[in-house]
């Protein structure tokens, strides 16, 4: 019989119903039956994409004499750590205390009263590797509680004390400055991979928030100018490069498990490809390196082709596994490729091996599920095409992936590494790998629509797609903003998770945060006028419920939130911006927009509380620092008036390279706008904000009138203006000034 579980909608909770562990999930009648029975919570903690939860599941929580020992001694919970990160946190921060590490799964023994006291991450079913077998941890942690019960709750008050820890934060009393700044770039240069590009070794996660800072100061220019950008474009570059980097349909992994990007545990996250895409633009901005712009659109491309549900709302994640077992939809053999290959170019009429393609018909699959578009409409596959492809992937009959759970040599991980071919001959290999690896068991997807991660892809997809003149990923942010706006909002405030059609649970600090900074860069690629007072409604009521008036910052949970152990703080950046660094990016932007200082006061309240840590923790506070950029510069505001005939156009319009993209062709015609819109967004302007007509409610756009029926810019500081502009050359020499 199915456990509790059955009436959830979260995918993890749902993989657990059939187990014979009596799993209940986080709530209050978990933690009522805890109370009255006197027995302590098993918390067992994960999410779906994550390969040692589905290990640990198939080794212990399938096992029906494990499951008795669990349920005869604890009131087994299960938590998904995506909608539930406020006990994620609580959890994963004591489990830190007590073994120096965290991970998932995640699973944590707490007394009734929500206090843990004891936990780890993967326990096998025997002992392995200097790790205890699950069934004898169940068994000591139920003998402790019976024999030394007393001990255990009277050490209880300790461990909330330290676990809220960030509650006793206390703002810096010296005034912001950019010491952080240059401190952060120093330790970031100290640890950076000069070979491999990252910072630190294996396993080695994608720096999003780093490289969005590295970025961010590289723009501003000065004396950490040249090697902030050479990091993040050495990083980027390695990244691309990579296993770790889907080089056949786009989009990244989670992490590589090596130090080189090779070889990566294979789950695909909406929050990193969403992150990663923005970082690929900005670096597009900053070089025009057109690698950059192109993985940037593969990897938009791959989020909107995998990842987005019919609604408009994106999926959290691809899984690591299919049927059972790691990265098998992803790796091949030479042998695969080969026939793959030779299969492609003998269907094509391809002429003897190393020839040059002849002009016929194409053999891509149908445009709509092809990755890439680039291939000339009349190219056919070459039996050349199978040496390249080897060349390039870096593929050998050796391999340089071994699943130690399946052994099968010879597989290989696809990196972009050797000798890239033409672009024709690069998307003819793509097409038909792509292709091929369709009919393949699918990894397995996690459906369900997260505000926040919604949020992060909704950025990234308006910013794109002003910056490169692609109307089709505006009208994506769009639809994802307005589905948000629907189905995730009710009376401005955000709910966490949605699935099947229904949405719940309370909004975390970061879902607010995200969705400010989302719905102003839709407006800024839109210039509708909903979506600013959208972002000022979020502005407001993270004020309201999420501040803290006494010493500053925020709390992740609202004031309304059901009391936990601790109410914490927000404050990291890895592996995503926290919701506090997020609200002050997010304020401060608002600000600029509004010309109210609440919104600049209640970011930089948050600053003083970090100040100290950032410029010595850059990796954990890299967010936060692109905030403190913000807050120490003077904004620089940019409002573009039309005609009144043409208001309600959109300003978006296709950047100066717009012609390497064929899908700009399509794109509608430009407003008036445009032009000078296109000028703004030419290259990377950090703490610029952008408003248009109609301007509808948008402080920034009060009293801002075409000039001689024209066109006009006004560039502003803290709403002093220069006199306006109707020549987009003159606005150049505006910005750069």
């Amino acid at each position: 019989m199915a456990n509790a579980l059955a009436h959830e909608s979260s995918p993890y909770l749902l993989q657990h119903k059939d187990n014979p562990v009596d799993w209940r999930p986080w709530g209050p009648e978990a933690l009522r039956e805890a109370r009255e029975s006197g027995r302590p919570l098993l918390v067992s903690i994960g999410y779906s994409a994550c390969h040692w939860c589905h290990v640990m599941e198939r080794e212990s929580f399938e096992d029906p004499a494990v499951a008795e020992l669990m349920n005869r001694w604890f009131v087994c919970v299960k938590v998904d750590r995506e909608e539930r990160p406020d006990v994620d946190a609580i959890a994963m921060e004591a489990v830190q205390m007590m073994t120096g590490h965290g991970g998932w799964p995640l699973n944590v023994f707490l007394t009734p009263d929500q206090v843990p006291f004891y936990g780890g991450t993967y326990f096998p079913p025997g002992p392995r590797q200097g790790m205890p077998a699950w069934p004898a941890v169940l068994e000591a942690v139920a003998d402790a509680w019976r024999d030394k019960r007393g001990e255990i709750e009277a050490a209880g008050a300790r461990m909330a004390e330290r676990l809220g820890s960030t509650t006793s934060l206390r703002p810096s009393p010296d005034a912001l400055g950019r010491e952080p700044l240059d401190d952060a770039v120093r330790n970031l240069r100290a640890a950076f991979d000069a070979a491999e590009g990252g910072f630190g070794g294996a396993p080695k996660f994608p720096p999003s928030a780093s490289l969005l800072l590295l970025w961010t100061v590289a723009a501003r220019g000065g004396s950490w100018a040249a090697k902030a950008g050479d990091m993040a474009g050495a990083t980027l570059r390695a990244m691309a490069r990579g296993g770790i980097y889907d080089q056949i349909g786009g989009g990244f992994a989670r992490y590589a498990v090596d130090g080189e990007w090779t070889v990566p545990h294979f789950e695909k996250m909406l929050y990193d490809n969403a992150l990663l895409a923005r970082a690929y633009l900005h670096g597009w901005q900053m070089t025009g390196d057109r690698l950059f712009r192109r993985v940037c659109e593969e990897t938009l491309d791959f989020i909107a082709r995998e990842l987005r549900g019919p609604e408009g709302g994106f999926y959290a994640a691809l899984d690591a596994d299919s049927e059972g077992v790691e990265g098998r939809f992803y790796v091949w053999t030479v042998a695969e490729l080969r026939e793959v290959l030779e299969a492609a170019a003998a269907a094509a009429g391809g002429d003897a091996p190393g020839g040059d393609a002849a002009p016929g018909a194409a053999t891509a699959p149908d445009a709509a599920t092809a990755p890439g578009d680039d291939a000339a409409p009349g190219s056919r596959s070459s039996a050349g095409d199978v040496e390249a492809a080897l060349a390039w992937l870096g593929a050998t009959d050796d391999g340089n992936f071994v699943d130690p759970h399946h052994p099968a040599p010879g597989l290989n991980v696809l990196t972009g590494r050797g000798p890239e071919p033409a672009p024709e001959v690069r998307e003819r290999i793509r097409s038909a790998l792509f292709a091929a690896r369709a009919p393949r068991v699918r990894p397995g997807l996690d459906d369900k629509r997260l505000a926040s991660w919604n949020a992060l892809a909704i950025s990234a997809f308006a910013e794109a797609g002003a910056v490169l003149g692609r109307e089709d990923y505006i009208s994506i942010a769009t639809g994802a903003a307005g589905f948000v706006a629907d189905s995730l909002m009710d009376d401005g405030r955000v709910l966490r998770t949605w699935k099947d059609g229904a949405a719940k649970l309370n909004g975390y600090l970061e879902d607010h945060a995200y969705l400010l900074e989302a719905f102003l860069k839709v407006y800024e690629s839109t210039f509708d006028p909903r979506w600013f007072a959208l972002a000022q409604g979020l502005g407001d009521r993270m004020l309201e419920h999420f501040s803290e008036p006494e010493h500053g910052g925020f709390f992740s949970t609202s004031d309304d939130h059901e009391e936990l152990l601790v109410r914490r703080r927000d404050i990291e950046d890895h592996p995503t911006p926290s919701g506090s660094s997020s609200a002050a990016v997010g304020l401060l932007r608002l600000a600029a927009f509004t010309g109210e200082s609440k919104y600049a006061d209640a970011a930089e309240s948050h600053l003083r509380l970090v100040a100290p840590l950032m410029g010595t923790h850059p990796q954990a506070f890299a967010y936060a620092l692109v905030a403190l950029d913000l807050a120490i510069h003077p904004s620089r505001e940019v409002a573009l008036a039309a005609p009144e005939a043409a208001a309600s156009s959109s300003g978006a319009a296709p950047s100066p390279d717009a012609a390497a993209s064929p899908s700009d062709a399509a794109a509608p015609p430009a407003s008036p706008l445009a032009p000078l819109a296109a000028v703004v967004r030419e290259r990377l302007r950090p703490g610029l904000v952008l408003a248009g007509s109609p301007g509808d409610g948008v402080p920034l756009m009060d009293g801002r009138t075409p000039v001689d029926g024209a066109a006009a810019a006004y560039v502003c500081e803290r709403f002093a203006c220069r006199r306006p502009v109707t020549d987009p050359a003159a606005l150049r020499e505006l910005l750069e000034d």
